[in-house]
């Protein structure tokens, strides 16, 4: 496997011209004579969709969901990150860039971030032609707030509901071009396989989840759209149809997989309330801008939060982070809740939580411009907790959010495999250890709507411009594939046998995945967890009981899919884990950890990004390094005190 990331030469700044320059043009005749067909219509897939159909290319767009409006997008709540300097606070371009490496704690290419900040002032400017309804000041002009990791306030927002107010913008953008016969929908489908004709991405292989068949698709290239991974962990903040198996059939086929272990623990999440939950739900990070974080000084203290006078509360973020206080990025926010709750300073019932307060806040700017900010989200909160936030603190704790892993891909977001793209949360490339908030939404929106529509033509231009089909014998041969392993998945079903549930061993994985590949890993937990894992699959396919059969509507069996693809990635992530012998982003190694308990990054041993290839069934996967140079932001040891 080559590792070429095709960065530009030149000084940094100019790298993003210099790369728009120098690649070939396709004329607009034949862009009317390429397909392309994009996995995933979420931010991502959708400003693809609607950029690459706005220039002239065929497009076909695959949705998993009865419509695109039902992506996990939707649920980002906090806002995107833009370097506008609309308050003057000192905030740029430079500035956003600096904020994003050192955050992602410098296990990010220095080339990408920077083009990520010199895009996303775009974003914004094309949001706002598209009608989304970003909140403002009285005067007119767009407002900002601030988050995680960041000094200034660049954070652009629509109350709590950013991210499906600019998913609808992206949306009516694609569905502008399904009506003009630029883009086709295929909804109600999942991927279940990349076929690659001569090393090179040629099309997909799809179930039609309401009927059960197995369709063949082609193009002139592939590009990947399908989020992240966080379902690993049974319990996360992702939607219940998010799943690696777009990615980990690639992967299959010859892409390379990056820094499976990098997944971002969420510091403001509900915290779980019972053993049958199925997922948990995510409070916008925004609500550190005027919730107060703290937990009972005394160990074990079980008052009501009103109970508790002031002098003996512990604000642990002010306390330790003084510059930054409850601003501070979501791994330091996440693992200092952890260790609060390890220390028996935990609230509620499981003493898995901490208090986010607003008393000060409506004190000191009046109950109603709070519910300006956040009324949706009190309003969410009050609807699960049955507790209203104005009259006494929210109760928060880590979860599993973001994945920062994903398919490799090089500065043109093109992966290992010619012809194949991958854009967002599912490729690797921008966010290092660690995502700040309000930088998923910029991703996304870039890379569909700046980045790919410039980049794909590149390769396009190299490719024929001659009708694509299914006639080649390695579509046939992946549908067979596909067939055989929904065949084994149900074998049980046919025989009578079997035992348990999928969600049984979802969970099963799961609590392996968080109890020893979560925010605290150590050697002998992760060698435990190596040797667990093979054990759980074996007995999945053993006895697992899937209902209906394969030729239906069968929500199991797409589950059980899914779930096999985890079981099998899961191990891949806790070898990535083992080998990463250092703390860096959340990802806290208890062997590698400063005097005062911080994260301590090995620098001289793993500035670099693991790229695990794959070397086929009961073979082990090879990792390949690809180093990271910083010449602009010296890696040092991350301080927000």
């Amino acid at each position: 496997m080559q590792l070429d990331s095709k960065i530009p030469e030149g000084p940094l700044a100019e790298k993003w011209d210099k790369c728009r320059f120098s690649n070939k043009l396709v004329n607009p005749a034949n862009k009317r004579k390429y397909e392309v067909i994009i996995v995933g219509t979420g931010l991502a897939g959708a400003s693809a969709a609607a950029s690459l159909g706005e220039l002239g290319y065929n497009v076909k767009s695959f949705c998993i969901q009865d419509t695109p409006r039902r992506a996990h997008s939707i649920a980002a709540q906090g806002g995107i990150n833009a370097a506008k300097n609309y308050q003057g606070d000192g905030d740029s371009i430079y500035r956003l860039f600096y904020d994003t490496v050192k955050g992602g704690d410098f296990r990010a290419r220095e080339a990408n971030v920077y083009r990520l900040a010199q895009v996303a002032n775009n974003i914004i400017d094309q949001c706002v032609a598209q009608g989304v309804p970003f909140a403002r000041e009285y005067g007119g002009t767009l407002a900002n707030r601030s988050f995680g990791g960041a000094q200034v306030s660049r954070t652009f927002y629509a109350r709590g509901q950013t991210g499906q107010q600019l998913l609808l913008g992206a949306y009516s953008a694609m569905m502008r071009q399904v009506a003009l016969g630029k883009v086709k929908m295929y909804t109600r489908r999942e991927m279940m396989d990349l076929v690659v004709v001569d090393g090179v991405a040629k099309g997909i292989i799809c179930r039609n989840i309401v009927t059960g068949e197995i369709e063949k698709y082609s193009a002139h290239a592939v590009v990947l759209a399908t989020g992240g991974y966080g379902n690993v962990y049974f319990l996360s903040t992702n939607a219940m149809a998010c799943n690696v198996t777009a990615a980990w059939r690639s992967y299959k086929r010859g892409a390379g997989f990056a820094n499976p272990c990098f997944v971002q623990i969420h510091p403001t999440c509900i915290p779980v309330h019972g053993e049958f939950q199925s997922k948990l739900t995510l409070m916008s990070e925004s609500l550190r801008n005027d919730g107060r974080v703290w937990v009972p000084k005394t160990p074990g203290d079980t008052r009501k939060a009103a109970d508790i006078p002031e002098d003996e509360r512990d604000y642990y973020l002010e306390r330790k982070y003084p510059s930054f206080g409850n601003l501070v990025p979501r791994d330091v926010a996440s693992r200092n809740a952890k260790e609060a709750c390890d220390e028996g300073k935990g609230v509620g019932e499981t003493k898995l939580g901490v208090y986010l307060d607003f008393a000060d806040a409506i004190k000191r700017d009046g109950l109603d411009v709070i519910m300006r900010k956040y009324g949706n989200l009190f309003h969410m909160y009050q609807k699960i907790t049955d507790s209203d936030p104005t009259k006494e603190p929210m109760m928060i704790y880590p979860a599993i959010h973001y994945t920062m892993g994903g398919v490799w891909v090089d500065y043109e977001l093109m992966t290992t495999v010619p012809g194949l793209y991958a854009t967002g949360e599912c490729n690797f490339s921008d966010h290092g250890a660690n995502r700040l908030g309000a930088s998923a939404l910029m991703q996304g929106l870039a890379d569909g709507y700046f980045v790919l529509p410039y980049t794909i033509g590149n390769y396009l231009a190299t490719v024929p411009p001659v009708p694509t089909n299914t006639d080649d014998p390695a579509f046939e041969a992946a549908v067979n594939e596909v067939k055989d392993q929904i065949n084994k998945l149900m074998k049980n079903t046919a025989s009578g046998k079997g035992g348990h549930t999928v969600d049984h061993y979802h969970r099963e994985l799961g609590k392996i995945m968080w109890d020893y590949c979560g925010m605290a890993r150590n050697k002998a937990g992760l060698e435990y967890a190596l040797t667990k894992i093979p054990e759980i699959r074996a007995d999945f396919y053993e006895n697992v009981i899937i209902p209906g059969s394969g030729q239906e509507l069968n929500q199991s069996l797409e589950r059980a899919g899914r779930v096999a693809d985890f079981l099998e990635f899961g191990e891949l992530m806790v070898q990535d884990a083992l080998l990463r012998e250092e703390s860096c982003g959340g990802h806290f190694r208890e062997e590698s950890q400063t005097e005062e308990n911080e994260a301590k990054r090995d620098d001289e041993n793993f500035c670099h990004v693991s790229v695990w290839e794959y070397k086929g069934p009961g073979t082990a996967p090879v990792m390949h390094k690809e180093p990271l140079s910083f010449e602009h932001v010296i890696p040092s040891q991350r301080s927000y005190k």
